[in-house]
């Protein structure tokens, strides 16, 4: 379960007119300061903002599921399931969520160094063309001014 204080941070995002992405950002964060700080590990950096993403959903935030073409049936099939169950927050069973824990803690702590996000961002960035780039900054510009 995602702390109060990360809810509370989405939620604002979320009134400040800030997309999906965004405020699933704050729960992809919290992800990772919990990894730095030692709470569990994750094998990759792709491991720890799914987890982040997957909180998120199942928060409330109204991200929409991986497109077709990038990823597996599993991992859509996964967010449409994080989605509903964000729908309508219930309790998570303690003994599922403990083997995770205990699954997680066996991994390590280096996917979310500097140079892993880094490299990660850059990869993902390769991936989207110039013009898509050039929309999101010019989107984060605009709420950036409407703040002010």
């Amino acid at each position: 379960m995602p702390e109060k204080a990360t809810i509370e941070r989405a939620r604002r995002d979320a009134r400040e007119g800030k997309s999906a992405s965004t405020q699933a950002g704050e729960f992809i964060r919290k992800e990772i300061e919990n990894v730095r700080a030692g709470r569990h590990g994750v094998r990759n950096t792709k491991q720890a903002i799914a987890i982040g993403l997957s909180e998120a959903r199942r928060a409330g935030v109204k991200l929409a599921p991986p497109k077709k073409g990038r990823t597996s049936a599993a991992t859509r099939r996964k967010a449409r399931q994080d989605a509903r169950a964000g729908e309508h927050p219930h309790a998570v069973s303690r003994k599922r969520s403990q083997a995770t824990t205990r699954a997680l803690k066996r991994e390590g702590r280096t996917g979310v160094s500097r140079a892993a996000l880094s490299r990660q961002a850059k990869q993902a960035a390769k991936r989207r063309g110039s013009a898509d780039r050039s929309r999101a900054a010019k989107k984060a510009a605009q709420t950036r001014a409407k703040r002010k």
